[in-house]
């Protein structure tokens, strides 16, 4: 009888669990967890600190009992596995309640030990609480429950932090996230991650950007502001009763390390398109496997439940004689906020711009749905693209419903190979309530289209460059009461409305040899406005996302 020992529960652990039996009703299936649970929504686990989700066993979705009963499998909880033996191909088992060890022989053995908060050497972060596991989430409750906690800080903006954060604001907790970085949620880009900050401010959770734990003491965290440079700028101290570091995770490959199996740089357990690890009887997934860049086609990280549930599959499928390999990683991803959904698939325009390549990106802020039927609102999404091929580099999206199907579209747009212009052509499901007869998506290819036939896109990020330029000029079409409120100083207002009637009063005489700008709120009329220019010799550049994504730009840099 064939063996197959898996190190590790949860998503990789289980799904490659579940599926072996499914394939093979004789092979023995050993599954041993460290932790107490071998099958819980880690995802949901932030919901339970807040009361979201009620009750706790909510999170508990399989037994071992369960396990044992429906599919045959030998559960161990609390076991965890010490070393391994590649020549006898065997393991060893600690028993964490009693201490016992024994030995495990294998035919197959897939890690999927997963990853461990990462804990920066700051004096006093041993107060500091994680939230990985059902125990931890154990003791985060238990902190909020026996300490009435009026203050909690997060080290760490990304989407665990922002996740905790909403929940403790919602027990009424004074939250504030503190984060190293310039920006929070790094998938994104600094301008979309703005709209979130904004969100997270303006419902009364604060957050410190640039911002270095030194010291936490029994109730107050001490930082050190920085510039954009990293250079201090000042100190700060910031309330926190209760203290949760959400800064991030490494993969646990200490057992894969120890046992001479190959490890990247990044730590991650070094495996192939099959998930074998350098020994061929081991397969490695989930948060402590390195995975392959779909646009790089370099090793990267990616810490997602989605990707190691289809690893796992596949490992299974593999072990039991299918011929298989893993799809590159786009990395698709997406947190709620306090009711705002922000999402992302891809590279971000810094890391594209990193890597060298010609970067094209395209900003709307469309409705989520037909402006006309009750309910809609705003949804601000972007479009990375490699100027050169008009392939799909990213995407990222802010807002109410309808994030994520948009976000999901462009991620299936991208594993198809579909180019950006590819976009304006997509035969999406229409009705008022859920879209618009021009989706969202379409806008994107749209825009991208026009650009790929001569409309010149200015960046926020590039708008006072362009500015500063005595051969530029930029004119806004915006109406006079948009201007009074959003206008730029150095601007010139001639609201597209009333455009013609401006050109024809000879406003265009001083403008022959400049190069012109066109702007407004979101970047439609200014590209409507384009063509009253045109006959005149002029071949305007349009601000991509308008003024909007140039404010919002700003306040992520203030």
């Amino acid at each position: 009888m064939t063996t197959t020992v898996i190190v590790g529960g949860v998503a990789g652990g289980m799904s490659t669990a579940a599926r072996l039996r499914r394939r093979d009703e004789n092979m023995d299936i050993i599954v041993y967890e460290a932790s107490e649970n071998v099958s819980f929504a880690n995802c949901g686990l932030p919901y339970y600190v807040g009361g979201i989700i009620p009750e706790r066993d909510s999170l508990l979705l399989q037994t071992p009992a369960a396990l044992k009963a429906r599919l045959n499998l030998d559960v161990f909880v609390s076991h965890r596995v010490t070393s391994i033996d590649r020549d006898a191909k065997t393991v060893t088992v600690k028993n964490l309640t009693t201490g016992e060890e024994k030995t495990q022989g294998y035919d197959f053995l897939v890690l999927s030990p997963g990853a461990t908060p990462f804990m920066p050497p700051i004096p006093g972060i041993d107060r500091a609480l994680t939230l990985r596991t059902v125990e931890d989430v154990d003791r985060i409750a238990e902190a909020v429950a026996k300490q009435s906690p009026q203050s909690a800080a997060i080290i760490g903006g990304g989407f665990i932090g922002l996740e905790l954060a909403e929940n403790l604001h919602h027990r009424g907790i004074k939250t504030t996230i503190v984060e190293r970085a310039p920006q929070i949620l790094a998938p994104l880009d600094e301008e979309m991650a703005g709209i979130v900050m904004k969100h997270l401010r303006d419902a009364g959770i604060e957050v410190i950007l640039n911002a270095d734990t030194k010291n936490i003491t029994d109730s107050v965290m001490e930082v050190e502001l920085l510039d954009r440079d990293n250079n201090k700028v000042g100190d700060a101290t910031v309330d926190a009763e209760l203290l949760v570091a959400a800064i991030g995770v490494r993969p646990e490959s200490s057992l894969a390390k120890d046992a001479g199996l190959a490890v990247g740089e990044r730590g991650g357990i070094k495996v192939d398109r099959q998930q074998r690890t350098s020994d061929p009887a081991v397969f490695a997934l989930g948060d402590a496997a390195e995975k392959v860049d779909a646009i790089s086609g370099e090793d990267t990280m990616v810490p997602l439940a989605q990707t190691a549930n289809r690893h796992g599959r596949m490992v299974a499928d593999i072990i039991t004689g299918r011929d298989e390999e893993a799809q590159l990683t786009l990395g698709t991803a997406i947190v709620g906020v306090l009711g705002m959904a922000a999402g992302s698939v891809g590279w971000n325009e810094r890391r594209a711009r990193q890597a060298g390549k010609n970067v094209r990106c395209v900003h709307i802020h469309p409705g989520n749905h037909a402006g006309y039927y009750p309910g809609s609102e705003t949804v601000h999404l972007k479009l990375v693209v490699d100027a050169d091929t008009d392939a799909i580099l990213g995407a990222q999206g802010v807002g109410g419903e309808g994030v994520d199907k948009r976000i999901d579209v462009i991620a299936t747009a991208m594993r198809a190979g579909l180019k950006a212009s590819d976009l304006q052509n997509l035969e999406l499901a229409y009705a008022p309530q859920f879209g618009s007869a021009k989706d969202p998506i379409n806008f994107l290819g749209f825009v991208n289209d026009n650009a790929v036939n001569g409309e010149n896109l200015v960046q926020w990020h590039e708008l006072e460059d362009f500015m500063a330029d005595e051969n530029n000029v930029v004119i806004d079409v915006s109406t006079a009461e948009e201007y009074a409120e959003h206008g730029i100083d150095g601007t010139i207002l001639a609201p597209v409305d009333e455009l013609r009637e401006w050109i024809a009063a000879g406003n265009l005489e001083p403008l022959k040899g400049k190069n012109l700008l066109l702007i407004c709120w979101s970047g439609v009329r200014s590209h409507v406005a384009a063509t009253a220019f045109r006959p005149y010799g002029f071949q305007p550049s349009n601000l991509a996302g308008g003024i909007m994504t140039y404010e919002f730009g700003q306040y992520a840099r203030a």
